[in-house]
């Protein structure tokens, strides 16, 4: 316990700072017993063994599972990042307009794809489609699913044959991310933007800028900083939420070190776990270090630019600093 006193507590004295080493000590002998414990059950039950540990040592493995899988867990959580920071940004945006058949439409949109859970959302992306395409490609909307198709969802590998849209795994698993954490997001931009003081704006409107302004120059930079942790946390989230790929059987990370790799490989379902874990721990670790730099560095850069002169400090202003002599009365 920290030395200094704080809101909640008291500086500990002789007295509290023995018991809690003693207690410190303690938990620390109790955790160490349990560990301990453990592992030998483990080396008992022969979880130690060379074979189980050698699949994660060799290239192939590594090569044509593993590494087919986190690259592909990378592309889906780095452009669902992408489109989801879009999307929060422009929809947690609009829920704070004046105008309201802009803020109640998006906050619909919001509270939609926000209160539907990720895997149904992929599961109704990559099935659906399929499913209605026909009966669009024969309506008066046909055209215009044809031209969506060929001229924009292409990108991201639907296609269309005959009136059929096909949604690859891919996609399907991006556009669950995206809506879902975008709508989290949206909610987080909205909160950011509404904690900074009300004085802020009041005083950019004050020397005469418009809302655009006082939210691109004056609120968005403070909120940048408040939203950060948030934002970060609800990307993390993203990352391992690409393992529910699974339901369509996209080959994540996850779905190749831990299924494909124990089914091949004298079933190491708990060595494949350690390693898997201990790969997902490394990268949003790296997210977060990533995260409190920028962090910092907005804050850096804050403070500098709102330095006054250094030297000689501000100009004289008329009139302050000299003793005013009384008018005369007669």
């Amino acid at each position: 316990m920290s030395k200094e006193a704080t809101v909640l507590f008291d500086i500990p004295g002789p007295r509290a700072r023995a018991r809690n080493a003693m207690l410190t000590a303690g938990m620390s002998v109790v955790f160490a017993a349990v560990f301990a414990a453990l592992v030998w059950r483990l080396y008992d039950k022969g979880q130690f063994e060379a074979k189980l540990w050698t699949p994660f040592t060799e290239w192939t493995v590594w090569r044509h599972l593993l590494l087919p899988g986190l690259l592909n867990t990378l592309k889906a959580a780095a452009l669902a990042t992408v489109l989801a920071l879009v999307f929060g940004a422009v929809f947690g945006l609009a829920r704070l307009s004046d105008h309201w058949w802009i803020r109640v439409p998006a906050g619909a949109v919001v509270e939609f794809f926000r209160g539907i859970p990720l895997l149904i959302l992929i599961f109704l992306a990559f099935f659906v489609p399929n499913k209605i395409s026909p009966e669009i490609a024969e309506s008066p909307l046909g055209q215009a699913q044809r031209m969506s198709v060929d001229y924009f969802f292409f990108i991201f590998g639907v296609e269309s044959n005959a009136g059929v849209v096909t949604v690859p795994a891919f996609a399907a698993v991006v556009f669950g991310l995206t809506m879902y954490n975008g709508s989290v997001l949206a909610e987080v931009v909205r909160a950011g933007v509404l904690s900074i003081p009300k004085g802020q704006s009041e005083a950019a409107y004050s020397v005469g800028l418009r809302k655009n302004g006082v939210m691109r120059l004056v609120l968005l930079p403070q909120a940048v900083t408040v939203m950060m942790p948030a934002i970060v946390s609800q990307i993390v989230v993203l990352l391992k939420d690409t393992a529910l790929g699974f339901i369509i059987a996209y080959g994540e990370f996850l779905q190749a070190g831990f299924k494909t790799v124990p089914a091949n490989y004298h079933n190491n379902v708990l060595q494949a776990g350690i390693v898997v874990a201990i790969i997902y721990i490394a990268i949003n670790m790296s997210l977060s270090r990533v995260a409190t730099w920028l962090e910092r560095r907005s804050r850096r850069s804050r403070k500098t630019s709102g330095k006054t002169l250094e030297a000689g400090g501000p100009p004289p202003v008329a009139g302050v600093g000299f003793t005013q002599q009384p008018a005369s009365l007669d």
